[in-house]
């Protein structure tokens, strides 16, 4: 039986989803050294609401309170051969800045030669037309740091005396949990699969531990390390458990993660930024490898909004 991986230019000969690493990594800088100076108008978001890198940068626009400083648009959640498209529909529209219809093209307007695979998320510079930048961790980062000229927001979530922990942890978790799921979902052999979710699920046990007597990862206050957990976690019971085959325990059975989830699930503006339509759609049409006949589950059900006892360890 010959067996189609997801993404065949990113797949091992063992079988191993290997992700292709971010192609533009340009930075947008407050005083303008690095040729990209922070401005207000000047940038715009390209996302989807399906995909966990994208909705991380969507998070710290909004708790960064950046909405009136950088645009942002999504695209269609179903993708094709063509890859991410502009389209008019619930929670998705054209591209009113460029008039795109595939995102492809902002990637070939910036680099004629690029031939990878197009991603979200993608912050455009409307003044030299071209990406600056389709790295979410950099993005982050950009966006805590670089346009505080234009908050109110007093929030820092890469502070400096924790951002030696917080690197080491965001390691741990992107290896063994953000990216965990996909190498388990996408594995093409059953010993690769095996060992990434077994991975997944011990990372899991030492999260639930660590957040028995804390709040958050780091304390009593979130860092940008808990919305890049939260992302997972969040798509976890609904698509990671059945599509992508991680379904030794649920997020649910968690008691600690789960309650974490919810905390942070009920921060103010966190809930509009998470749109479970997309997300499901997304993946359970979109990777027909996976699941050919493209049926959309219509479970589980979820209560995000229900009490989370977390204040207790504020």
């Amino acid at each position: 039986m010959t067996v189609q991986a997801q993404f065949p230019d990113e797949q091992s000969t063992a079988g191993e989803f290997l992700r292709q690493p971010d192609a533009f990594r340009r930075s947008v800088t407050a005083d303008g050294s690095s040729g990209f100076p922070a401005a207000a108008g000047r940038y715009h978001l390209y996302v989807s609401w399906a995909c966990p890198w994208a909705h991380r940068t969507i998070i710290v626009r909004k708790l960064k309170q950046l909405e009136h400083v950088i645009g942002l648009t999504a695209v269609d959640p179903i993708r094709d051969e063509r890859g991410w498209a502009f389209r008019e529909g619930p929670g998705h529209s054209h591209d009113a800045v460029n008039g795109f219809q595939f995102l492809r093209e902002a990637y070939t307007a910036t680099d004629p030669n690029y031939a990878g695979r197009v991603t979200v998320p993608v912050l455009w510079d409307t003044v030299t037309k071209q990406i600056v930048s389709n790295s979410d961790d950099d993005l982050m980062r950009m966006l805590n740091g670089e346009f505080n000229r234009w908050t109110d927001s007093p929030l820092d979530l890469y502070p400096e005396g924790l951002r030696k922990d917080i690197d080491e942890l965001n390691t741990f978790i992107y290896e063994n949990v953000n990216d965990g799921v996909y190498r388990a979902g996408f594995a093409t052999s059953q010993a690769v699969y095996e060992r990434a979710a077994r991975r997944l699920f011990q990372a899991l046990d030492q999260l639930e531990a660590r957040l028995a007597s804390r709040r958050y990862l780091f304390g009593s206050m979130f860092v940008e390390t808990d919305w890049r957990l939260f992302v997972t976690l969040v798509r976890f019971d609904a698509v990671y458990h059945g599509h992508f085959k991680c379904n030794v325990r649920r997020i649910v059975d968690y008691p600690n993660l789960f309650g974490y989830l919810r905390d942070l699930y009920q921060t103010d503006g966190i809930a509009e930024t998470v749109n479970f339509d997309h997300i499901k759609r997304h993946y359970y049409i979109t990777h027909d490898d996976i699941n050919p006949t493209g049926i959309v589950p219509i479970g589980p059900e979820q209560d995000l909004t229900g009490p989370h006892g977390r204040a207790r360890l504020a």
